[in-house]
């Protein structure tokens, strides 16, 4: 029998290299090739020219910082480094202006966290399941933890009861939550108020499901009259619910035991719904508010996220995402390359920031979350009495501190307070960090503003005859137009 003889490849023929390699060979330095630009803007597929589009804000790269080469001789004269420096310092400069300046957002930009610097050289990475350690030691799953079991306790969950996880932002929990939805009810139908945050919007785009957007009464709330409307039309479906625990623009709190009574009512017992509470700002100051309704396990609901960034004052985006532990099983699945269990959304998660939580729940507790919802509050009614009294239409709900109040006439002064604006309406989130010194200062810009902005003859740019009518948007009773006053 003959044998032939078995030619095996080298490396570099198994990785399509051709000739030799040298695998410490180092690639001469080449100049960065040139930015391509179309000459006279941007083309069209014709060929033409035409004018770059820009929507909804200014184009970052006519502010844009370029990234540079050092020079060859950097290491010896510090240049590039120098530079660096004086760039980053005016950039401080400019957060630090811009801090001043911040009503429209709900991020609370007081905090010290001068204490966990010391920490910042480690890459700490909580990938895979927070109960369950990976081969990765650089964790920070003990904190992650303890700050879970404080939220647990906070939403009256037993420990071995719930799962959950320290998400990247408050998008990442509604992504999980109603992940978990459809994972319990694969042809379930989404609910979800036209107030909810758009990042619903997304998931349910995302994971390819049916979504019904239900009306909102003017305060913002779900019209649990349209919900069954809605319900009855699809009963054959499971429902999936996304209930707010304070909406992004009007801070309107869905009333979460009317919803359910509205499911139960209209033959969809407990087997076949799912509520996901996003209370990505409200949820954590709402559990400290004299009758407010309570989120809690207790209900019948399958999962509550909370942003921490927001009314915590996390310096980086992150979140927390509670569910119960007899759901995750159906989407929890073991990952050999981690040694570890992942049932989250991104798999890698920052580890720092369950520190930075942990720091702060320790730091104030209850007791100072309580004293904080209080001040936030009471600012928030000083805001919207000081408006009323100026002759300014605007709205507050009883379990908010988000002052709904007509938009300025002026975009400049819009984005010089950072406003979050929508139609004819804007709105100030009144967080820690809002002192009645800073409300002051905005209330009395506004009013100078306006004295230029409506002149009751509407002549000249950028002059209004009169200011907005909102009472669609905030009721006739909140709007101090010229029809209403």
């Amino acid at each position: 029998m003959e044998v032939q003889a078995v030619m095996t490849p080298t490396a570099p023929h198994l990785n399509g290299l051709k000739g030799d390699f040298d695998p410490v060979a180092i690639v001469r330095a080449e100049p960065l090739p040139p930015v391509v630009a179309a000459e006279n803007g941007v083309h069209d597929d014709a060929g033409g020219a035409k004018q770059k589009e820009i929507v909804l804000g200014r184009n970052v790269h006519t502010a844009c910082l370029e990234v540079t080469e050092p020079d060859a001789n950097d290491d010896f004269t510090g240049d590039k480094d120098a530079y660096m420096a004086g760039v980053l310092a005016r950039y401080r400069n400019n957060l630090l202006e811009r801090t001043k300046h911040h009503l429209g957002y709900p991020y609370n930009l007081d905090f010290d966290y001068g204490a966990l610097s010391q920490l910042q050289h480690f890459s700490i990475n909580n990938l895979g399941d927070p109960f369950i350690e990976s081969n990765y030691g650089v964790h920070s799953r003990q904190f992650e933890v303890g700050v879970l079991d404080w939220f647990a306790r906070l939403w009256e969950i037993e420990r071995d009861e719930y799962w959950g996880y320290i998400t990247n932002c408050g998008t990442e929990g509604n992504l999980h939550g109603i992940l978990m939805g459809r994972e319990v009810f694969p042809d379930g139908i989404l609910y979800a108020s036209r107030e909810s945050h758009y990042s619903v919007f997304k998931a349910a785009r995302m994971y390819r499901m049916e979504c019904v957007k239900v009306d909102c009464l003017t305060s913002g709330e779900i019209d649990c009259l349209d919900l069954k409307k809605q319900l009855l039309a699809n009963k054959d479906k499971p429902a999936i619910l996304n209930v707010n625990i304070g909406t992004t623009v009007k801070g309107a709190v869905d009333d979460l035991d009317l919803v359910i009574k509205t499911l139960e009512d209209n033959g969809f017992p407990q087997d076949r719904f799912y509520i996901h509470c996003d209370g990505a700002l409200f949820g954590l100051m709402m559990p400290f508010v004299k009758r407010a309704p309570k989120v809690s396990f207790k209900k019948p609901i399958g999962s509550v996220s909370v942003s921490g960034h927001k009314f915590v004052g996390c310096p980086m985006p992150c979140g927390v995402q509670l569910t119960r532990m007899s759901h995750i099983k159906v989407l929890s699945s073991n990952v050999e390359y981690l040694a570890s269990r992942d049932a989250t959304i991104m798999g890698s998660r920052n580890g720092h920031a369950p520190i930075f939580l942990w720091y702060t729940l320790n730091k104030k507790g209850y007791k100072g979350f309580q004293k904080e919802v209080q001040k936030c509050l009471r600012n928030a009614h000083y805001l919207k009495d000081k408006l009323r009294d100026a002759g300014i239409s605007a709205m507050l709900n009883e379990l908010s501190s988000t002052v709904v109040f007509e938009r300025p006439h002026d975009e400049e002064f819009v984005r010089r307070w950072q406003l979050a604006c929508q139609g004819n309406i804007a709105h100030v989130v009144v967080m820690p960090n809002v002192t009645i010194e800073k409300l002051d200062g905005f209330l009395e810009e506004l009013v100078e503003k306006r004295k230029v902005w409506y002149t009751g003859s509407g002549v000249g740019e950028g002059v209004a005859a009169s200011p907005p009518c909102v009472a669609v948007d905030i009721g006739s009773e909140n709007c101090d137009c010229g029809l209403h006053k």
